[in-house]
């Protein structure tokens, strides 16, 4: 009995000793972070930022993998198989919790029980951008040039049920317009056709839209924020037209379901150094106009369930389904 109490009580011991282990050997090979958009978007600058941090941080590389497609569906769904030891990571847009469970009965994955939560990233604030031959220069003409032209012009979308898609839903909805969505797989993609001139309007990442606007390449009608940009103190808001308006997205960081505890704590903790560094919020965050919402993971899971009955009602009563 007392080789078998002295067995079991190193056996204790190295279990005991299992978690921090395993936080301390990871990583142990490359971290791939999915992205569900094309490169060149906010997911995938995001992503980028995340990447140089670990790998720095770390000593393992960590690259960006793009995985468009099916409204985030396509790279959701591939996070969700793979291997819950924290070297698939997924940045994932609102969409990806707080629309496509309306809009997909059959999703490949579940919104809550197919992740495991790591931090909330950023907001961003939306831009609603024209190309220089659209006649409105403000939100009031273009309201009522829609209105004088129901179902007729065309705006472009990031994807069914994507923020760029749901946001304009919503001013469809407050303003009692009626619009042509027209949807690409990705923002940089459907930006790329407002700078041609094949779309005339969308809404995009503020930031990603300004260089363009300095360029001359685009107009700039209004942000979607509730107040103005710093960066852009001369372009008004559209709650400054239509009270009560807010056109803004989110991302955040999962892994898949059964993530160690301690992983996602190493993880987390090195997103919050990283935003915390003053030199990286000025050289990205404050560049790109992002609004950080680093948090726990429990924060981000409530931050979820709050905005997805919320989604739920503009969607239903926007009427958008899948074709």
């Amino acid at each position: 009995m007392t080789r078998t109490l002295a067995a079991l009580l190193v056996l204790s011991a190295c279990g005991a000793g299992a978690a921090p282990a395993s936080a301390q050997s990871y990583p142990s090979r490359t971290i791939t972070i999915v992205t569900p958009a094309p490169a060149g978007g906010v997911t995938d600058t995001i992503g980028r930022a995340l990447a140089q941090r670990f790998s720095k941080a770390w000593g393992q590389q960590a690259v960006v993998e793009n995985k468009p497609g099916a409204n985030n569906q396509l790279a959701a769904e591939y996070i969700a198989n793979q291997p819950p030891d924290g070297h698939a990571l997924f940045i994932a847009p609102d969409g990806t919790f707080v629309a496509n469970p309306s809009l997909y009965p059959k999703l490949p994955y579940d919104p809550y029980k197919s992740f495991t939560p790591i931090s909330g990233l950023v907001i961003i604030n939306h831009g609603l951008i024209a190309h220089p031959s659209f006649a409105p220069g403000n939100v009031k003409d273009f309201i009522a040039l829609a209105k004088s032209k129901p179902g007729e012009i065309n705006y472009g979308t990031y994807g069914i049920g994507s923020s760029g898609h749901l946001n304009m839903a919503l001013l469809e909805n407050m303003t009692g317009i009626k619009l042509q969505a027209v949807h690409y797989k990705g923002a940089a993609p459907a930006t790329n056709d407002v700078v041609a001139g094949h779309i005339p309007i969308m809404f995009v990442s503020a930031g990603s839209g300004a260089p363009l606007w300095q360029a001359g390449k685009i107009k700039y009608l209004a942000v979607g924020g509730t107040k103005r940009l710093p960066q852009l103190p001369d372009v008004p808001t559209v709650a400054e037209t239509v009270p009560g308006y807010e056109g803004v997205s989110w991302f955040g960081l999962f892994g898949p379901a059964g993530m160690p505890a301690e992983t996602v704590a190493k993880i987390n903790g090195e997103i919050r150094a990283l935003f915390a560094d003053p030199e990286f919020r000025k050289s990205f965050v404050d560049r790109f106009m992002f609004q950080p919402i680093v948090g726990s993971p429990e924060e981000l899971t409530a931050f979820v369930r709050m905005e997805e009955p919320k989604w739920r009602k503009i969607i239903a009563d926007a009427k958008i389904k899948v074709e």
